[in-house]
């Protein structure tokens, strides 16, 4: 990376991206509702008064969109052609939340070269759309894309779900994201559960085995009740805060999205948008160039 380019991303230290929150959505497997997640809390914070960005950085199987029932006519590979500028290729969700779409089935999108990176960087720093918070829905499983898009946020989300699959696998997440990347603090969803209580005890299942072996600390932010209201939202391609925002689950990412607001914003360098990208991309060029030796 140039120094110019270092230079810009410095640049972003505007008022407005000088608050970025920058949470990564994230669930070990796929399946576990880590989109809806995403989605449903991103429209309760813009009901709020919140200005929202989704990230959809399952870069080669990207499902926002879909899920919405949006048509994108560009995504982040024609950023990274240098055919649109990331503004460009924002669309508007449910309340005004924009949304940055990646594209689906496209391998050259999961294994970015280091100018493609660059380019990604040039991007964000020239941002002109404004927002508080930048939701990062990342792919499923503990590729590197996922690995460093939660290292590199100021908040790591984990989805969980009431299978052994589910909750192993966000123990290996939470496993290496704290041994090999520095992150000890993760909060949990406990998704698709009956009641309260099973939420409770899901979260306390993935905290035992925490506990015992990793230094790490686990918050429960939300239990998201099996819902379905749900598939009959999916169905519509609607989310289920706009089509029954009186249902169990739109209760529960309201009462999720409030306490989105009141986790602070980091003062220090890692807590800005610019640092979010800027770490992302050096750590990847510091892989390539162990590869390489």
């Amino acid at each position: 990376m140039t120094r110019d380019q270092a230079s810009g991303l410095r640049m972003m230290n505007q008022p407005y991206n000088d608050k970025v929150k920058v949470i990564a959505v994230t669930g070990g497997k796929g399946g576990v509702g880590k989109t809806s997640v995403s989605i449903n809390t991103a429209v309760a914070l813009a009901e709020k008064g919140k200005r929202v960005l989704v990230l959809d950085a399952d870069l080669g199987l990207a499902n926002v969109d879909v899920m919405l029932g949006i048509r994108a006519e560009r995504n982040l590979s024609h950023v990274l052609k240098g055919e649109a500028e990331l503004d460009d290729i924002i669309v508007r969700g449910p309340k005004g939340i924009g949304i940055v779409p990646a594209t689906s089935g496209s391998q050259s999108m999961v294994e970015l070269t280091p100018a493609q990176h660059a380019g990604l960087i040039r991007a964000f720093s020239e941002m002109r759309t404004q927002f508080d918070i930048l939701i990062v829905d990342t792919a499923a499983g503990i590729s590197d894309m996922v690995l460093s898009f939660s290292r590199a946020a100021q908040d790591v989300v984990v989805v969980v779900c009431d299978e052994p699959t589910s909750i192993t696998d966000a123990y290996a997440l939470i496993k290496i994201l704290s041994r090999e990347h520095g992150v000890f603090r993760f909060k949990i969803v406990a998704n698709m559960v009956r009641s309260l209580r099973e939420g409770m005890e899901l979260f306390a299942k993935l905290s035992k085995v925490t506990d015992r072996f990793l230094d790490v600390a686990l918050e429960l932010v939300a239990t998201v009740p099996f819902d379905e209201n749900l598939r009959k939202a999916v169905r519509k391609q609607k989310l289920v805060i706009e089509a029954f925002p009186k249902s169990p689950s739109a209760i529960a990412y309201h009462g999720l999205a409030n306490k989105v607001m009141t986790w602070p914003v980091p003062q220090q360098p890692g807590g800005h948008l610019e640092f979010f990208v800027e770490r992302l991309v050096q750590r990847k060029e510091v892989q390539e160039d162990r590869v390489s030796e």
